[in-house]
């Protein structure tokens, strides 16, 4: 990825001595940076508010419910890690923080997960279960797409919540493709 920005870098100050407009790139890059420090406090901000509310969520039980709700359908995903309630309780928490639009929550609990995961299967490097987590993990399904939405507020948008359904249709094709596709070239044996 360093390879691709270092590209996009030169390309934009080979075009910029090209053309002779070392001032609309200087202004541009200055512009750019300010705006990625108003958005990442914007973002700070709404990620403290459903920080905050997903604690209230988990101390009223309603996260814990929601996992209840989820591992039927996670232990048929993940038969070998449901033999195991650590395993399947780390699966289960990255699943409800992505649902909860918590991806930042989401990962330390996927690592976590991955961890437990290969305890379980003796040190394998990657099996999988834990392939499948990671896709899972990576598709992000969201009821609530928080972060975006807090990005979507910060840059001015009006509803900035209008994208759920797009979310919601673009997150669950992503996922079931997904787990089709982990399902299918799955190491059988």
């Amino acid at each position: 990825m360093n390879a691709v920005w270092m590209v996009l870098l030169c390309g934009s100050l080979a075009a910029a001595f090209w053309t002779g407009s070392w001032r609309d790139l200087s202004a541009a890059a200055l512009l750019g940076a300010q705006q990625g420090v108003t958005i990442t406090f914007s973002i700070a901000g709404a990620l403290c508010l459903w920080t905050g509310l997903s604690r209230v969520m988990e101390r009223a039980g309603l996260s814990e419910k929601l996992g209840r709700l989820l591992r039927p359908i996670l232990g048929r995903l993940f038969p070998n890690a449901a033999r195991d309630a650590d395993a399947l309780g780390k699966i289960t928490g990255n699943v409800t923080a992505n649902l909860l639009g918590l991806g930042n929550a989401a990962t330390p609990l996927g690592i976590e997960a991955v961890k437990r995961m290969q305890a379980l299967s003796g040190g394998a490097a990657a099996t999988d279960e834990m392939c499948l987590l990671i896709v899972l993990n990576t598709a992000s399904v969201q009821l609530i797409p928080a972060t975006v939405a807090a990005v979507r507020a910060s840059l001015g948008a009006a509803r900035p919540f209008e994208i759920v359904p797009a979310v919601w249709l673009a997150s669950a094709l992503s996922a079931i493709g997904g787990v089709l596709a982990a399902k299918v070239f799955a190491r059988h044996g």
